[in-house]
């Protein structure tokens, strides 16, 4: 039976199973590595693992895409995005480093060829390892219309027969339970789910990998994780800015597809999760597609849809000429879900989402049910907040009483704010984080194939409404730029069980 290890007052807890790691020999080919995504998220992620020690020993790096450009103009977008506060000499040396790991080949998506003089740098690089297995990582940082013709041709041209293949897809998975079950079938004859590594990175946030700590290694909050304490819950997530000129992209997906679908749902169900056997991958994975399976698939009139207008100096949706003209395509969306296990019946769970809103931010909040009325009249509910990002903190809203000589209550916090309690560790990025679980060989943070498709069941029939596949299109209410999006949220979440309290 495997031992507990301390380490000062920190208890390091063993995983039951070890997936394999790899530790050398290792090839990291980022497809699509001339787009955003690569540019700032992917390689900056990369360098970030490597200055710190974390990459397989002799690890390198081929970035890939039809761009055809030299090896300085791609080192040069490669780094662009990577950080160096206050010039530091030694992260400046790192990124000369870094740029030495790394080299480019151009190709296209479809034909053989391009598969084939990829294949032959390869093996060039693979030439200068020592004896040993040569293990590649396939990174798609690419657009869902290109899976499966690369897909393919990597299994076909590029699939190590002397070691171990891993691919990571980055979402979206598809439009709606049809089309993702046609991308995860077309997938799955060229990869094992075990290969397979599908990208949510709000798995790889550090709030959210922290709930299942706060919920099971802290027996009060355990004790009242359910619908007997627990009124309502709401996971929300604002963005401060519009489409500006992406307009074309987000109208093809929405809101909901961009954010709801995936991210949200990914945070509800760590949040609503009964406790994993062990941190294993599949005994995590396993809880929570139990909390999926037992979603009903949401209603029209559990539906709030919003599209902003043009407020504070800013243009609306419809103004971007990237956008069609008169497109209904919600860029704000509330939707509640409900959970139909012994748990969670009859507690709604919040989700919203929108862009051009007052602020940035995402954040959980579990609002707790009303304290036995008599000695105590209209006092406050307790709310526990996550806040995801920006500041990752957890705070506890609890009354107390005043002080004086007068008995009076008052809503006050418990507040733990990661920059002030750890103000001197490092909070890793989600990439970074991520694609270390998948050299690691570690699924669990990321989707399983009977998870997503759990997901999609829940979401397609609102999908196909919004869409107008079931009718008329439903026409989404205006907001201004800079608000707090619709001003019928309030009562939408009013009716369903939120009680704001007083200082808000």
């Amino acid at each position: 039976m495997p031992q507990h290890r301390h380490r000062g007052s920190v208890v390091v807890v063993p995983v039951t199973t070890q997936p394999y790691e790899l530790r050398d020999n290792t090839i990291i080919i980022v497809f699509g590595a001339s787009g955003d995504l690569a540019k700032k998220k992917t390689f900056p992620a990369l360098f970030g693992l490597y200055r710190d020690g974390f990459l397989p020993e002799g690890a390198k790096i081929v970035g890939y895409a039809r761009t055809k450009m030299d090896e300085a103009e791609y080192h040069k977008r490669a780094t662009s995005y990577i950080k160096n506060p206050g010039d530091s000499q030694a992260i400046a040396e790192k990124i000369e480093e870094f740029k030495n790991l790394s080299t480019y080949v151009s190709g296209g998506y479809e034909d053989d060829a391009s598969f084939q003089a990829l294949e032959e740098h390869l093996k060039v690089i693979e030439a200068t390892y020592k004896a040993g297995e040569r293990h590649r990582v396939f990174y798609l940082a690419l657009p869902p219309s290109v899976f499966i013709p690369v897909a393919e041709h990597i299994k076909k041209h590029n699939y190590s027969v002397g070691g171990v293949n891993r691919i990571i897809v980055e979402k979206p998975f598809g439009k709606d339970l049809e089309s993702s079950r046609e991308l995860l079938g077309s997938l799955k004859q060229y990869w094992t789910e075990d290969e397979t590594f599908r990208i949510d990175h709000y798995l790889g946030k550090e709030m959210v990998k922290n709930i299942l700590v706060l919920r099971f290694a802290n027996v009060g909050l355990s004790a009242a994780w359910d619908k007997n304490s627990i009124s309502n819950v709401q996971i929300t997530f604002k963005e401060p800015f519009g489409t500006e000129g992406r307009g074309g992209y987000f109208d093809e997906f929405g809101i909901i597809r961009d954010i709801l679908q995936n991210h949200l749902l990914q945070v509800l169900s760590v949040l609503a999760m009964e406790r994993p056997v062990s941190f294993a991958a599949e005994d995590v994975r396993d809880e929570k597609v139990k909390v999926l399976r037992a979603i009903q698939p949401i209603v029209q009139e559990d539906v709030l849809l919003g599209q902003y207008v043009a407020a504070n100096g800013k243009p609306g949706y419809l103004d971007d000429s990237t956008v069609p003209p008169n497109s209904t395509c919600p860029t704000f969306a509330a939707t509640t879900l409900f959970i139909n296990n012994p748990r969670w019946e009859g507690v709604p769970f919040i989700l919203k989402a929108g862009k051009a809103l007052n602020e940035a931010k995402v954040e959980v909040r579990i609002q707790f049910r009303d304290v036995t009325q008599g000695i105590f009249q209209n006092i406050s509910r307790n709310e526990l907040v996550l806040r995801i990002q920006p500041s990752e903190a957890v705070y506890l809203k609890l009354n107390t009483k005043a002080p004086g000589l007068y008995m009076r209550t008052l809503p006050t916090e418990m507040d733990l704010t990661y920059k002030r309690r750890f103000a001197d560790e490092k909070i890793p990025e989600a990439y970074e984080a991520l694609i270390l679980d998948a050299l690691k060989g570690d699924h669990s943070n990321f989707v399983r194939h009977d998870e997503l498709d759990y997901a999609w069941k829940i979401f397609t029939p609102i999908l196909h409404w919004i869409d107008g596949k079931d009718g008329p299109r439903p026409k989404p209410l205006p907001y201004p730029y800079g608000s707090r999006g619709p001003k019928e949220i309030d009562e939408y979440i009013r009716k369903r069980g939120y009680e704001r309290l007083p200082e808000e």
